[in-house]
C-alpha cells in the first residue's frame, strides 16, 4: 500500500504529469521522452469494444447498479449516495488529496490526531489518488493506523516503482505495468475489509474514490460502501479496480479497464488517476457552484488533508523541454487544489460548516525529485505530520493566501 502513494502522485509537490511522476522515480529523461512516444504510438495496439455516448451515458456496473456517479452530477443525484447517519451526532468530513509519496503525511497526521484523543468518527470520506489509498482505513477508523503506517514508512512502497520497462510503455501498459500496484492494493484489501466497509455504510456513513474515466472525460465517484455491501460476486474484484484506477498515473501505471452495460450492451471504460480532473474531491461542482445544501444534522465540519504543499515555491526552470512541462504540471496542480479549496471554503461559510485544512508547510522535511518515494524521506514526513496532529492546533480554518497577497497585507499593516 506505501506504494499505492506514490500513486497519487499526480498531486501537489510531485505535479500530476507523467513526466513529473516518472521522474520522482528516478527515471531518466531519455527513457520518459522515449515511453511517452512509444505510449502514443502504441494507442492503436490495444484494440477495445467500440461504444457510444449515449451507452456511456446510461452505463451501470453489472450487478451494482449504485455503485458510482459522475461529479458533475445533480445535487439530487448525488444526495442519493450522500451520508445519512444513524444516529445524530457532529457531521464530519474527511477529504484526502493525491500527492504521491507525500501520502506519508497524511498518514502521519491520522496517526497523530488519533494519539491526541480528538478525532472523530467521520460521517463521510473521500479520496483521490494516494488520498484513495488512504480513504479505506481512515474510514475504518484509529483500528486500521497500523495499516497506514505499514503503507507509509515499511519500504514496500519503494517496490512499486522499480525496474521500469519501456517495453511496457511500448505496449500500453505504463513504465510499471506488470500489475504489481493491484497486487499490493489486493494485499490490504480483503473480503474482510469489505465487510467492515459493508457494516460502516449499513451506519449510514460513506466511503467514497474518485477516478477519471478517460472515455467520457469525467470525473466519476464511487460509493464504495455500496460496492461493499451489494454481495455483488464482483465486489472485491472492483473494489480493487477503483482503488487502482484512482492511483494509476497515465503512462507510469497501467489504466484499469471496468466491466459496465448500457441495456443489452456489454463494454468497457478506460479509468485512470482522480487527479487527472481533481487533485481533492470536497463536494460536486452541482454543490460547490450552485449552492447545494448538505444534510448535516446540525454541527458539521469539513476537514481536508493535502498531501503536498500549496504555496508556490521558487526555483530557477531549466531552459529546456522537459523541465518546463514538469514544473508547468507542479505549477497547474497546485492552482487547482487553490481553486477547489476556495470554493470548498465559500460553501462551507455560507451554510455554517466548520472549515479545517492541513498541507505540507515549509516546516516539513525538505523534497527532491529524488526523494518522493525515499523510504527515509517518506518516515520523516510521516513523522511531521503524526507530531504536528499529536501536539494539536494542526488546523488552518481559511485557505492560506499566495506570498505576494501576505506581503502586500503586511505592509498594509506596517503604513508602507
Amino acid at each position: 500500500m506505501a506504494k499505492l502513494v506514490r500513486l497519487g502522485v499526480s498531486g501537489q509537490d510531485r505535479g500530476t504529469g507523467t513526466l513529473a511522476m516518472a521522474r520522482r522515480f528516478g527515471i531518466s529523461r531519455g527513457l520518459i521522452a522515449l515511453g511517452l512516444a512509444g505510449a502514443l504510438s502504441a494507442c492503436s495496439s490495444l484494440p477495445r469494444v467500440s461504444y457510444t455516448a449515449e451507452q456511456a451515458a446510461f452505463a451501470s456496473i453489472p450487478n451494482i447498479p449504485d455503485a458510482r456517479v459522475s461529479s458533475d452530477a445533480s445535487a439530487d443525484t448525488f444526495a442519493q449516495i450522500a451520508a445519512r447517519p444513524e444516529r445524530r451526532q457532529p457531521f464530519a468530513y474527511l477529504a484526502l488529496s493525491g500527492g504521491g509519496g507525500d501520502g506519508a503525511y497524511g498518514a502521519g497526521v491520522l496517526n497523530g490526531w488519533t494519539a491526541s484523543g480528538t478525532r472523530p468518527e467521520f460521517t463521510l470520506v473521500s479520496g483521490v489518488s494516494t488520498g484513495a489509498l488512504i480513504a479505506p482505513f481512515a474510514f475504518l477508523g484509529p483500528a486500521y493506523d497500523a495499516y497506514l503506517t505499514d503503507i507509509y514508512t515499511s519500504g514496500v512502497a519503494e517496490t512499486l516503482v522499480q525496474s521500469p520497462s519501456l517495453t511496457n510503455v511500448l505496449f500500453g501498459s505504463g513504465l510499471f505495468g506488470d500489475g504489481r500496484l493491484r497486487d499490493l492494493i489486493g494485499r490490504y484489501v480483503t473480503p474482510d475489509l469489505l465487510a467492515a466497509v459493508a457494516e460502516e455504510h449499513a451506519k449510514g456513513r460513506r466511503l467514497l474514490v474518485v477516478t477519471t474515466n478517460l472515455d467520457s472525460q469525467r470525473a466519476v465517484i464511487w460509493n464504495m460502501g455500496a460496492i461493499a455491501a451489494s454481495g455483488a460476486p464482483n465486489a472485491v474484484e472492483l473494489f480493487r479496480d477503483v482503488l487502482t484506477a484512482s492511483a494509476s498515473i497515465p503512462a507510469v501505471f497501467p489504466p484499469q479497464l471496468i466491466d459496465v452495460q448500457a441495456g443489452n450492451s456489454a463494454f468497457q471504460e478506460l479509468h485512470v488517476d482522480g487527479s487527472v480532473v481533481t487533485p481533492v474531491f470536497t463536494l460536486p461542482q452541482s454543490f460547490l457552484l450552485r449552492d447545494g445544501r448538505l444534510r448535516t444534522n446540525g454541527r458539521a465540519n469539513i476537514y481536508v488533508v493535502i498531501n503536498g504543499r500549496l504555496e508556490p515555491e521558487f526555483d530557477v526552470t531549466r531552459n529546456n523541454t522537459l523541465s518546463i512541462v514538469e514544473r508547468s504540471f507542479t505549477t497547474a496542480s497546485r492552482a487547482r487544489s487553490r481553486a477547489t479549496l476556495a470554493t470548498t471554503y465559500a460553501f462551507t461559510r455560507a451554510n455554517k460548516i466548520g472549515f479545517n485544512l492541513t498541507y505540507i508547510d515549509e516546516r516539513a522535511p525538505a523534497t527532491t525529485a529524488a526523494r518522493g518515494f525515499d523510504t527515509a524521506y517518506m518516515r520523516n514526513l510521516y513523522q511531521a505530520g503524526y507530531e504536528k496532529a499529536r501536539l494539536g492546533n494542526f488546523w488552518e480554518h481559511t485557505v492560506p493566501a499566495a506570498p505576494v497577497t501576505r506581503a502586500v497585507a503586511a505592509a498594509v499593516a506596517n503604513g508602507q
